[in-house]
């Protein structure tokens, strides 16, 4: 602890790791367990292990003890931010105000976690994406490297809006592949594919798959045009 900077009223649980370098605000709780590498600012009430909790009327099973959070080097998390168990996140990732990150959820190295950002259970996100202020991105929903998700974007994992036994076991989150971009306000359908370098306009409603290298548009979303040449993945620098 030699090498931790702590403001007043952290509490700290039972076997919690740090690396060299790490800098943690006021009133912040890491849970038992927790691995923090180098060089982490952990700024004002940031939580960080929490193990979930399950409503009364949850159709999800009990959940048992989850492993430990996994924080890298080089990490920001931004005040009020929750962090739950089993989560792990990569080195240089920035994290920032009231995001909500569940438990076994991935996050690459570099990537942007926004202001309000709600990461839900079972995620996969890639390395160097960039996830803008209050975007959802469902349960079991998987980004590749590079993707953009706008401000506002919403996900949706259950095509029967909680109805009928038909649902239970049929959840299915998206699938955004590598350097795939939607604009702000675009809400993506249970189990849609963008494939790599799709491009959803802002405002749009994407009830099928998009194709790599194309622009959808509209309410439902369909396809205006192909991603310009130099917009594409390959030919960033």
């Amino acid at each position: 602890m030699s090498d931790v900077i702590k403001g007043k009223n952290v509490v700290i649980g039972e076997n919690v790791s740090f690396g060299k370098n790490v800098i943690i605000g006021n009133n912040v709780v890491i849970y038992e367990g927790t691995k923090i590498g180098d060089n982490v600012v952990i700024q004002d009430n940031v939580v960080i292990g929490k193990q979930p909790t399950r409503a009364k009327a949850s159709i999800l099973p009990e959940t048992k003890q989850l492993p430990p959070a996994v924080i890298g080097s080089g990490v920001t998390i931004g005040t009020s931010a929750i962090i739950y168990a089993n989560a792990e996140i990569g080195d240089e990732v920035f994290i920032a105000d009231l995001a909500t990150i569940r438990e076994r959820v991935t996050i690459g190295e570099r990537t942007i976690v926004g202001r309000g950002v709600a990461i839900e259970n079972d995620c996969k996100i890639g390395k160097y994406c960039k996830l803008e202020t209050n975007c959802y991105i469902t349960a079991y929903s998987e980004l590749g490297d590079y993707v953009f998700i706008a401000p506002c974007v919403v996900t949706t994992n259950d095509n029967y809006m909680a109805r009928s036994k038909e649902r239970f076991g049929k959840f299915k989150g998206v699938t955004v592949k590598d350097g795939g971009r939607i604009g702000a306000n675009a809400t993506i359908l249970p189990g849609k594919v963008i494939e790599e370098d799709g491009a959803v306009a802002a405002g749009s409603v994407v009830t099928k798959d998009v194709k790599s290298e194309e622009i959808v548009v509209g309410v439902p979303a369909r396809t205006m045009k192909k991603v310009p040449k130099d917009q594409l993945l390959r030919y960033q620098e």
